[in-house]
C-alpha cells in the first residue's frame, strides 16, 4: 500500500488544527511596545511616530490571529475546546481580551472611538473569562501543583490592565471595580507560585519565559493605580513600581538560565512584561523625575526593542520552517 502524499491544503489544514490560543501573547508583545514607544515620543517630543505604524502592524496581527482561530473554532471545535480544558493552555484565552484592551490604551490618542469600543469590548470578555476561568479553579479534578506557572497571572492581569483606558474615558468606577479584581487576586496567587518553585520542581524549560510575567501584575499596577490618583505616584504606587523592579532585576540576574533556551512560542512571554515595566518607568520619569530614570528609561526600551525585533525574526523564521503550530 502506498503512503500517502501530504499537499499543501492538508499541511494548512494540520497546522490551523494545532494553532495554539497562546499565539495572542504575540499582539500583547506588540501592542505593549507600542505604547512604550508612545510614552517615548511624548517624553522626547519626537517629530516623527513610529509607534502609529507598529500599532497599525499590532491591529492587522491581532485580526489575522483573531481570524485563524475562529477558523480553528469553526473547523476544529474539539481542539478549541480540548485548549480550554487543558490546565495550563486555558490561562492564555484571556490573552485575547488583553489584545483588545492594549491596542485600546494604544489607539486612545489616535481614535478615541475606536478606543472605547476596544475598552468595552476587551473589558466585558475579561471579566467573562476571569468569572469562567476562577469557577473552572475552584470546581475541578484535575488540576495539580505542577500545572501552576505565572501564566496563571494572565486572567489577572488583564483586570488590572482596565483603568489605563478606562479612566481617560470616564469609567472611574468600572475601573476600580477591575482594579480591585486584579490586585487582590494577585497576592495569593504569588504566594500560590512562590510554593511551588520553592518546594516543587521546578517548571519545564519550554515554561521559564513564563516568569517574565512575574513583572507584568506590580507594573501593571503600578500605571493603573496612578490614573486611578490623577496621575501621583504616592507610597502605594511606589511600592508597586520598586517590587515590579526588584522582580526585574531577579530574573535578568537569571539570564544564564533563559539564554540557552531554545526558540519557541512562549519566548513572547518575555515581551509584555518587558514593556509593563519601560512603560512604568517612562511614568515615574515622567512625574517624579531624576537622573536614575532618565538612564533606566532608555535602557529598557532598548532592551525592549532589541528583544522584540529578535523574537519577531525567530517567529517569522520559524514560520517559514515549518516550526509554528506542530505536535507537542
Amino acid at each position: 500500500m502506498s503512503t500517502p502524499v501530504a499537499t499543501p491544503a492538508a499541511a494548512s489544514h494540520g497546522r490551523l488544527e494545532r494553532l495554539p490560543v497562546s499565539m495572542f501573547s504575540i499582539v500583547m508583545g506588540l501592542a505593549g511596545t507600542t505604547i512604550a514607544l508612545e510614552k517615548a515620543e511624548h517624553l522626547w517630543h519626537w517629530s516623527v511616530a513610529p509607534s502609529l505604524g507598529l500599532l497599525v502592524l499590532t491591529a492587522l496581527v491581532f485580526v489575522l490571529i483573531s481570524l485563524a482561530y475562529l477558523g480553528k473554532w469553526v473547523l476544529h471545535r474539539p481542539q478549541v475546546l480540548a485548549e480550554f480544558n487543558h490546565p495550563i493552555r486555558l490561562s492564555f484565552f484571556p490573552a485575547m481580551s488583553i489584545g483588545m484592551l492594549l491596542l485600546a490604551i494604544a489607539a486612545l490618542g489616535h481614535a478615541p472611538a475606536v478606543s472605547q469600543v476596544l475598552w468595552a469590548v476587551g473589558a466585558t470578555v475579561q471579566l467573562l473569562f476571569t468569572l469562567v476561568i476562577l469557577s473552572a479553579w475552584m470546581h475541578h479534578e484535575k488540576f495539580q501543583v505542577q500545572h501552576s506557572n505565572p501564566a496563571w497571572f494572565i486572567p489577572i492581569v488583564g483586570n488590572i490592565l482596565v483603568p489605563i483606558a478606562g479612566v481617560p474615558l470616564g469609567y472611574q468606577e468600572i475601573s476600580w471595580f477591575y482594579f480591585s479584581v486584579g490586585l487582590m487576586m494577585w497576592t495569593p496567587l504569588l504566594a500560590v507560585l512562590f510554593n511551588r518553585f520553592f518546594f516543587h520542581p521546578m517548571l519545564p524549560a519550554k515554561l521559564l519565559p513564563t516568569l517574565f510575567i512575574l513583572i507584568a501584575p506590580p507594573a501593571v499596577g503600578f500605571i493603573s493605580w496612578v490614573k486611578l490618583h490623577n496621575g501621583v505616584v504616592d507610597d502605594v504606587a511606589r511600592i508597586l513600581y520598586y517590587f515590579a523592579l526588584f522582580i526585574t532585576l531577579l530574573l535578568l540576574s537569571q539570564v544564564k538560565h533563559f539564554w540557552r533556551l531554545s526558540f519557541a512560542l512562549p519566548w513572547w512571554a518575555y515581551s509584555f512584561p518587558m514593556a509593563a515595566m519601560t512603560i512604568a518607568t517612562s511614568v515615574m520619569l515622567d512625574t517624579v523625575g531624576g537622573g536614575f530614570f532618565a538612564l533606566l528609561f532608555p535602557l529598557l526600551l532598548t532592551v525592549l526593542l532589541l528583544l522584540v525585533a529578535l523574537i519577531s525574526w525567530r517567529t517569522l523564521l520559524a514560520m517559514k520552517r515549518g516550526q509554528i503550530c506542530v505536535p507537542e
